[in-house]
């Protein structure tokens, strides 16, 4: 697994868990769910994301996008 695999499945993750935890606890989970959508968002304009610099730390191999 490279990088890019490995931020997309944290993100996409981390968006059904915030789902489920805002249908089943509180709706306020929605917020961890639109701040996952920024950073995706934020990461492709400026190519800086926090999540792939830890991957990359843990000794994952770089791929095309980070």
């Amino acid at each position: 697994m490279n990088v890019d695999r490995a931020v997309l499945t944290f993100a996409g993750s981390v968006v059904l868990i915030s789902l489920a935890l805002a249908w089943l606890v509180n709706p306020y989970w929605l917020l961890l769910t639109a701040f996952v959508g920024l950073n995706l968002i934020q990461a492709a304009f400026t190519g800086f994301c926090p999540a792939a610099m830890i991957f990359r730390k843990l000794g994952l191999k770089a791929g095309s996008a980070f």
